[in-house]
């Protein structure tokens, strides 16, 4: 009897366990397809982990995409991917356009519940110029009064031109003119910073636990080359309009793993994508695809030879296929590279696009190479070329587009290119020291302006990294930064770029767009090309 009670216990289990499986099963979990409906937890690909989240320090897409949504500036980019309020609910402007008031949001608060105050805002800004800080983002607030001294060491931190007249009233001040400078408030270079955490803590960025947020979500957990979990931030002044319980972002840089993740219900959202298989996913309609601001090159060294002579750096350049890489290649229905600045500019509101205005720079001519390399080699008295060694990223991508570039300058002009591949820090510290030869970069604007494209070779800019100088390029720079006619300014800027794709200190590959796959029920993700992604209006439905 004790057996057969036993027996039959056992069998109640069995049969309850099985029932709790079917009731739970997919729908319960993070895994399934039925979650994604149910869940109000976003998951979604980053990539890999962030450079840094403190707002000038982690400069690049993979970090600002993180900082986008816990946390915001004076203004957010809204839908039509114009600047509009962000914890500033108003601002003024003068008459010269050098000067510009902001009204703050007196319910602006951070993750603790402190008020996000004008003081904040003064903080954050001249500790972005701190010389000791080194941010690489500086540079963008030489605009502001006083910046460039400081930030050069020539000047100190109450000489930058921003005040916080009150509690909720911040001023600030430029030096001329710049009609990008209510979207480049929404960068995260200029994102407050709780100025009790930072000098209390020097290492307050480097954990959830230590970071706080004034955005439409906060960090709760930070998994190293992992995963950063974040929730709702009921503080937020704008928490009302928040849909979403949280996200959770993954560090998949492996893109066939990224796609099984994705297909498996583990990730509501990815862009990366295995090469085999985007082609298909785009003409099944599958992937979206949308212009991203943005151009990837290659930088030659014109401090090192061969490439100190212009002729040979435009050789290298015109003996390459673009319409061939992107189309064999990379398969993403990319834009080759016509010249730096890539498509989606307004020449003011109602000009044309900047891109197709300034026409083709950059071409594939085999020919007009060949010419170009021997009247090269005669000026340096090459009777051959010196060796050449490009050196790339780590990234199977990067990897094929380099070989196909190899074997098109072996095919067209007869010489041979040893690959290198490095870790990113290594070939960015590398770039920086001007120690390789030939290198690929890429360049992601940080505002909408071509300005922002150009301004990086002036002579002795921190981006400029191939020690390439041109007086007359850094006037027309210089006039285009101080232009108040709108005409004559984007005059000023093609001049420019012509210049710059006429001595070729880099060669343009092919201007950025976005792939990406998105489960239907989710709605509401802006991504604005020239800026970063944005969940806050996100719903999964």
């Amino acid at each position: 009897m004790k057996k057969h009670r036993s027996m039959l216990l056992l069998y109640c289990i069995v049969i309850l366990c099985l029932v709790l499986a079917a009731c739970g099963g997919e729908g319960s979990g993070a895994d399934g397809d039925a979650a994604d409906v149910n869940s109000k937890i976003l998951l979604v690909n980053n990539g890999k982990e962030p450079t840094s989240l403190d707002p000038p320090v982690g400069f690049d897409q993979v970090s600002n995409d993180v900082l986008n949504n816990f946390m915001e500036g004076l203004t957010r980019l809204q839908e039509d991917h114009t600047p509009g309020p962000g914890v500033a609910s108003e601002w003024t402007v003068t008459e010269d356009e050098k000067q510009y008031t902001f009204t703050l949001r007196e319910d602006a608060k951070w993750s603790n519940g402190d008020p996000v105050t004008a003081s904040d805002f003064e903080f954050a800004f001249k500790r972005i110029l701190d010389p000791n800080l080194g941010a690489a983002s500086a540079t963008l607030a030489y605009v502001i009064d006083g910046a460039e001294a400081y930030n050069s060491g020539e000047g100190t931190a109450d000489d930058v031109q921003v005040t916080a007249v009150d509690e909720h009233t911040l001023e600030i001040k430029l030096n001329k003119p710049a009609p990008w400078f209510l979207g480049m408030m929404s960068n995260p270079a200029f994102f407050p910073v709780h100025k009790a955490t930072v000098e209390g803590n020097a290492q307050w960025a480097a954990e959830a636990s230590s970071i706080l947020s004034n955005g439409p979500f906060k960090l709760t957990e930070w998994k190293h080359d992992a995963e950063i979990q974040m929730v709702k931030n009921d503080q937020y002044w704008d928490a009302d309009n928040v849909h979403l319980d949280g996200i959770t972002m993954k560090m998949v840089d492996d893109s066939t793993t990224a796609y099984q993740l994705y297909e498996s219900g583990e990730l509501h959202i990815t862009g990366t994508l295995p090469p085999d298989v985007i082609q298909s996913l785009i003409d099944e309609g599958k992937a979206t695809i949308e212009d991203s601001a943005g151009t990837y090159f290659y930088r030659f060294n014109t401090t090192m030879e061969p490439f100190t002579n212009a002729k040979i750096r435009k050789a290298f350049t015109l003996a390459v296929d673009r319409q061939q890489i992107v189309d064999l290649v990379i398969k993403q229905k990319h834009k080759p590279a016509t010249g730096l600045v890539s498509y989606g500019l307004l020449e003011g509101e109602s000009g044309g696009d900047f891109r197709e205005q300034g026409g083709e720079l950059v071409k594939f001519d085999i020919e007009e190479a060949k010419r170009l390399l021997t009247e090269g080699m005669e000026e340096e008295g090459y009777d051959t070329l010196p060796s050449v060694t490009l050196s790339y990223n780590t990234n199977d991508l990067h990897q094929k587009i380099a070989e196909t570039m190899q074997a098109m300058i072996k095919t067209n002009l007869g010489i041979d290119i040893t690959l290198a591949s490095k870790e990113s820090k290594v070939l960015t510290d590398e770039q920086k020291s001007l120690q390789f030869q030939m290198s690929r970069s890429s360049w992601l604007p940080d505002f909408a302006d071509p300005i922002n494209f150009l301004d990086i070779f002036v002579s002795g800019s921190p981006n400029n990294r191939t020690g390439w100088s041109n007086s007359e390029y850094d006037q027309l720079i210089a006039a285009a930064y101080s232009e108040p006619d709108v005409e004559k300014r984007f005059t000023y800027l093609h001049e420019a770029e012509s210049i710059l794709m006429e001595e070729m200190p880099i060669m343009p590959m092919y201007f950025y767009n976005s792939v990406y796959l998105q489960k239907d029920h989710l709605t509401g993700v802006l991504r604005h090309a020239y800026g970063y992604i944005d969940y806050k209006y996100a719903e999964l439905q």
